[in-house]
């Protein structure tokens, strides 16, 4: 009987955390539609600052990791109470004032930390509410979800920057929106504790900080997604916003077709995962990306150097290759799924989801600040060249995954 009122507890809650992926993905949505307009209308960043802002905006994928190990004592669904804290703060500045670029990035770096605080969490807790056979789908859904309001934000976003609604100027409305979706999930993590929360931290310990040497593909794994990962958020929109003059707008609905494609293209990969297995799917998400970034790197060279004139039908395949490059993002699940089906045991999960993280931001930060040297110094297409090596390396290593490690089986 108490089994049956905890599965239904765990249905609602289910439900309220598909509430929760909906608004991270419209707070996502709408800032990642516009944030690097922001840094170019609004502070006239060059490629180098660009990069170089990079630095405050990730090194709180790595400070996270500290912090959620220092409120492990309120367990994986508090502390992402706290994680919308922090983004309320930051975006509330942002929206509010207009700093000057220094105090900019300290509150950056606040917005930033509660994003990155909930990453873990977020897989974590998803994980949480599903069984070993049915992970990806779980995943896929609540990720679904969120792309769908992602693709809501963009839309919302391309309206009110065409129809001047919104701008760069103080109050930054869509940051103020934005806050409020913070402010909505920490209402809902709220009642999803309510529900479960007893229940399921009382099976767990709380989270330490772990490193272990059974998981070192993990890590590496991580490292070469972190450093790729950021120059598709940095340089792939820097190619459209710097190179060819798209404004807010048009970087809009960019994201509200990538969303919309998301939202159909997230479940499949979490089927993809539970019938392939993780080391199949990292092995087709390495080559397609290996692919898209030898495009990418031919698009920038001869748009730098003038010698191709992007119109018609040659915007359409721009068009195509930034939208399959931000689908490189939703591969992210892949490998904390890999790395929920290799733990020694659940307590591992969320520190290592953590360390993950923390390793991936580190590369990121590095990335980005060494790749915004070379653009201003080699010219794009060898910033691109470099996030090719790097989805071949992770080809490398994912090749080198035991062919029976899927999702019901332990190896590395």
């Amino acid at each position: 009987m108490q089994d049956e009122v905890f599965q239904k507890r765990i249905k609602i809650a289910i439900v309220i955390f598909a509430a929760v992926s909906a608004f991270t993905g419209f707070y996502s949505g709408a800032v990642d539609s516009v944030i690097a307009n922001y840094f170019k209308d609004a502070y006239d960043v060059t490629a180098q600052q660009r990069g170089f802002i990079e630095v405050p905006r990730e090194l709180p994928g790595v400070v996270s990791l500290f912090v959620i190990t220092a409120f492990s004592f309120l367990r994986d669904i508090r502390t992402a109470i706290v994680a919308q804290v922090f983004g309320v703060v930051g975006l509330v500045v942002l929206g509010v004032f207009h700093p000057s670029y220094g105090i900019m990035l300290v509150f950056l770096f606040i917005f930033s930390l509660g994003l990155h605080m909930f990453m873990p969490l977020y897989d974590s807790i998803g994980l949480s509410l599903a069984t070993r056979d049915n992970m990806g789908r779980i995943l896929g859904m609540f990720n679904s979800s969120r792309m769908a309001f992602g693709m809501v934000a963009g839309i919302i976003c391309f309206f009110g920057f065409r129809s001047g609604f919104f701008h760069f100027n103080t109050p930054v409305t869509i940051f103020l929106i934005s806050a409020g979706c913070f402010l909505a999930c920490a209402a809902l993590l709220f009642a999803m504790h309510a529900q479960i929360g007893a229940e399921v931290e009382s099976r767990s310990e709380p989270s330490k900080m772990i490193f272990r040497k059974e998981y070192i593909r993990y890590y590496i794994l991580c490292a070469l997604f972190g450093g790729r990962k950021q120059i598709m958020y940095v340089f792939s929109p820097w190619v459209l916003i710097a190179l060819l003059g798209f404004t807010a707008d048009k970087m809009s609905i960019i994201g509200v077709i990538g969303s919309f494609i998301g939202i159909f293209f997230v479940p499949f990969i979490g089927k993809m995962i539970d019938r392939m297995g993780s080391r199949k799917v990292m092995l087709v998400e390495a080559a397609c990306f290996v692919a898209i970034y030898v495009a990418y790197g031919f698009l920038s060279k001869g748009v730098n150097e003038n010698t191709l004139v992007v119109t018609g039908v040659g915007m359409f395949f721009v068009y195509v290759l930034i939208i399959s490059d931000r689908m490189s993002a939703q591969f992210y699940m892949v490998r904390s799924i890999y790395m929920k089906s290799i733990a020694i045991t659940e307590e591992d999960v969320t520190p290592s989801l953590s360390a993950g993280m923390a390793i991936d931001h580190v590369l990121a930060i590095v990335g980005a600040s060494l790749c915004g040297i070379v653009w201003d110094a080699w010219g794009p297409e060898w910033v691109f060249i470099i996030a090719g090596i790097l989805s071949a390396a992770n080809f490398i290593v994912a090749f080198g995954i035991k062919k029976d490690a899927v999702i019901d089986k332990t190896a590395v």
